[in-house]
């Protein structure tokens, strides 16, 4: 009787990614350990050890996955038919219409809480968006559709602002995230920058109430996070060259690929 062929580190990635996602969405982050993410893949905790180095890894990883793998400024960036303004609108719609990657992203808020992770999110924002985020500013001051001379400036504020809006790093009410939403909304339509019209404006309501009702103080986060890898204004990314890792409303936030942890393995639960 033949063995059955030996999976390859790349197939258990793949499997481990795939079955954190499903426990994830139906289980919630916080209520999925590793032992889960095991029992549905097939194999020994120690195998998830050798392929990452945490559950935060994982949760990072999938969301930047789920990312690049349905990237909204790809999407727009070669539709000759919209202009600049058009096209960030168009994105931001794209982006609310992934129910999957934006219930993970929400999953992820939590976690930010700890101000490693937060710092190498805000790095990877900023290296990975930023760019982006000009490249369709630039287009929309040149046809005429965004009247701002502050292009640079707003592709930099934009990757931030989903920070901004996490109550796990400015403790804030729901009333008071309403108000800071306003504020924005008003601060960017004078900067020539209008990106909100009704169905933008409803979604970013119902992802404030979503993460008004995020609990952050609960989170154990991991005791020593030394490296750390890991959107735009609704997706965040986490650096890519830091231990291994690769969230919000209206945009996206990378997050790190996460830590050495010596000790602890980040969110495990027995």
């Amino acid at each position: 009787m033949a063995r059955p062929a030996k999976k390859t580190p790349e197939q258990w990635k793949k499997e481990i990614l795939n079955a954190a996602q499903k426990l994830f969405i139906s289980k919630g982050y916080e209520e999925t350990s590793v032992s889960d993410i095991m029992d549905m893949v097939g194999g020994a905790k120690g195998m998830f050890y050798r392929c990452f180095q945490s559950k935060e890894e994982v949760m990072y990883t999938l969301g930047n996955q789920m990312f690049f793998e349905d990237n909204p400024f790809e999407a727009v960036k070669g539709r000759d038919d919209l202009n600049g303004l058009q096209k960030i609108r168009s994105l931001l719609a794209l982006n609310q219409s992934n129910a999957e990657r934006n219930q993970i992203n929400m999953q992820a808020v939590p976690i930010l809480k700890d101000p490693h992770i937060l710092a190498a999110a805000v790095a990877e924002n900023r290296r990975i968006l930023t760019p982006l985020w000009l490249e369709l500013l630039e287009e929309g001051k040149k046809d005429g559709s965004i009247k701002t001379e502050y292009t640079k400036e707003l592709s930099e504020l934009l990757p931030l602002i989903n920070f901004w809006f996490m109550p796990s790093v400015f403790p804030a009410t729901e009333e008071e995230l309403y108000h800071k939403y306003h504020f924005v909304k008003e601060v960017f339509a004078y900067m020539g920058l209008p990106l909100y019209d009704d169905d933008a404006a409803s979604f970013t309501e119902k992802c404030i109430t979503d993460i008004a009702g995020t609990p952050c103080e609960h989170v154990s986060m991991p005791e020593k996070v030394d490296k750390m890898k890991g959107t735009p204004w609704g997706h965040t990314s986490m650096p890519e060259n830091a231990g291994k890792m690769k969230e919000p409303p209206c945009g996206y936030t990378f997050m790190p690929e996460i830590a050495d942890n010596d000790n602890v393995k980040g969110g495990d639960q027995l």
